[in-house]
C-alpha cells in the first residue's frame, strides 16, 4: 500500500465576516523558527485589501456607535478567551517563533495585559481627553474625542501576539 499523501490546508482571508479565497489565487508557505512547514496562507492582492477596507468601513458605524462600556467588554472578552486557551496559544508560539515555554507564556501574558489595559481605558478616554476649554467672553467650548475611521496595521511576522 502506498504512503499517505499529506494534504496541507491553505488558510483563507477573513474579510467582512466571511472567509473568501484570495483574488490572486496565490498562497505562501509559513514556516516556524526552525524552517519547518506550519501552514499555507492566502496571499492577498490589492483588490483583497480594498475589499477589507470596504468591509471595515461598513462595520465602522456599528462599532463606533457602541457605548464605550460595550467596546471595553468586547476587549475584556478577547482577553478572557486568550487566557482560557492559554495552552493552545503557548504551543502555537513555541512552534511558530521557537520560544521556550517560559518566554511563550511571558509573550501571552503581555498580550493579555495589553488587551485588558486598552479595555480599561475604553470608557475613561473621553473623560481624560475631552474637556471644557477656557475661552474669553460668554462662550462655551467643549472638545470630545471622536473615532477617525478605518486604520490599517502592518504587524511584524516575528511578534505574533502584538
Amino acid at each position: 500500500m502506498a504512503a499517505r499523501i499529506d494534504v496541507r490546508k491553505t488558510y483563507k482571508l477573513y474579510i467582512g465576516g466571511a472567509f473568501p479565497r484570495s483574488e490572486s489565487g496565490y498562497s505562501y508557505i509559513v514556516n516556524d523558527a526552525k524552517g519547518r512547514f506550519v501552514a499555507n496562507a492566502a496571499l492577498a492582492s490589492r483588490k483583497d485589501a480594498r475589499d477589507a477596507v470596504v468591509a471595515a468601513r461598513k462595520a465602522f458605524g456599528s462599532w463606533s456607535g457602541r457605548t464605550a462600556y460595550n467596546r471595553a467588554q468586547v476587549l475584556y472578552r478577547v482577553a478572557e478567551i486568550m487566557e482560557d486557551r492559554r495552552p493552545q496559544f503557548v504551543q502555537a508560539l513555541q512552534q511558530s517563533e521557537g520560544l521556550t515555554a517560559a518566554r511563550a507564556n511571558a509573550a501571552l501574558d503581555a498580550a493579555i495585559d495589553r488587551l485588558v489595559w486598552y479595555a480599561g481605558w475604553a470608557d475613561k478616554l473621553t473623560q481624560v481627553v475631552g474637556n471644557a476649554n477656557p475661552v474669553a467672553g460668554p462662550f462655551f467650548n467643549l472638545s470630545t474625542p471622536e473615532p477617525t475611521g478605518v486604520v490599517a496595521v502592518l504587524a511584524p511576522q516575528e511578534s505574533s501576539l502584538l
